[in-house]
């Protein structure tokens, strides 16, 4: 069976920093492309950053310069780092693991930047 933890999400100030953790169970992590999605009340899901099995990454413009996705293949974990975090960072972040056809998710963790 296949799942996908998220954790760390949570209410911060507009400049804060928050770091979520995504725990993979029942797939072989390494060979897995990780990212972290998000979506907004009334709005799609959007692509925050993403991690080949590799290690290559790439972000959503939104958040470029901002937001680190790291994996640990010994720990079977994705990391996403979000610093200077502003009020439309607000929304349900995802956590997705992709190889060729298989693609499974978590079932999300809500981040808040209010003052």
């Amino acid at each position: 069976q296949v799942q996908l933890v998220e954790s760390g999400g949570g209410l911060v100030q507009p400049g804060e920093s928050l770091r979520l953790s995504c725990a993979t169970s029942g797939i072989i992590f390494n060979m897995y492309a990780m990212a972290w999605y998000r979506q907004a009340p009334g709005k799609q899901r959007e692509l925050v950053a993403h991690i080949s099995s590799g290690g290559s990454t790439n972000y959503g413009d939104s958040v470029k310069g901002r937001f680190t996705i790291s994996r640990d293949n010994a720990k079977n974990t994705v990391l996403l780092q979000m610093n200077s975090l502003k009020p439309e960072d607000t929304a349900v972040y995802y956590c997705n693991a992709n190889r060729l056809l298989d693609t499974y998710w978590g079932q999300g963790t809500q981040v808040t930047v209010s003052s």
